[in-house]
């Protein structure tokens, strides 16, 4: 097994880079335990962002992967999640968006929808990229050194952020249960693959939005 593969640079990303925030973290000892969890969540979906910018970018190597992975993984879309964390990268790779669109191919085994650009789940995420980048590093700078921005722009605009992923997650869940993208997988899969993974933009924006509403309901970052 190579060190460097799909899950162990989503790892170092992780603890790097919120490893980094939590060194220069001030004292918060009311929310500390909030704070830490959205300096978390904000890397995460900065690098998430970066993935999904990807899948828009590069909507046609999604699909024909996606072609490739469908009939080798037919009735094992599981052991296709396990080989896509396992997949071994060069670090030129790991700085390339082509590298990226296998999340997306992967993920379209449970929901074809991410294969197809006029899909809400395409759209949705492709713009929660492009959209989401700029907030995400401004709501860590503000937590990081919050005397040096001002409260109400960051309380309204964290708003608005949180709330658009939360949104967002909630109406996709709804529409691939709804559309029964469901059917034919098992329970266990589904409940790990689809519902765990997308819970994560539930909860942790739940967590931006209480912030927020603490910053324009104190007038300080404080």
């Amino acid at each position: 097994m190579q060190l460097l593969n799909i899950g162990s640079a989503i790892g170092s990303w992780l603890v790097l880079t919120t490893g980094l925030c939590y060194m220069y973290l001030p004292p918060y000892p009311e929310t500390h335990i909030p704070i830490c969890c959205l300096l978390f969540f904000n890397n995460l979906n900065i690098f998430i962002a970066m993935c999904e910018i990807a899948l828009g970018i590069h909507i046609m190597k999604v699909k024909a992967e996606y072609k490739e992975l469908r009939e080798k993984y037919k009735g094992k879309e599981k052991s296709a999640c396990v080989a896509f964390l396992f997949h071994p990268l060069t670090v030129a790779e790991v700085f390339s968006l082509q590298t990226w669109t296998l999340m997306w191919s992967t993920y379209s085994l449970y929901d074809p929808s991410y294969q197809n650009h006029e899909t809400f789940g395409f759209f949705i995420d492709f713009g929660n990229g492009l959209s989401t980048i700029p907030p995400s590093l401004m709501m860590t700078y503000a937590i990081l050194f919050p005397h040096q921005i001002n409260s109400f722009v960051v309380g309204c605009v964290g708003l608005a952020m949180y709330w658009q992923k939360m949104y967002g997650t909630i109406i996709y869940l709804l529409s691939f249960v709804y559309n029964k993208r469901y059917v034919g997988f098992p329970a266990m899969e589904v409940a790990g693959f689809v519902a765990v993974i997308n819970s994560v933009w539930i909860f942790f924006p739940c967590i931006g939005l209480y912030l927020c509403i603490l910053m324009l309901k104190d007038g300080a970052l404080s």
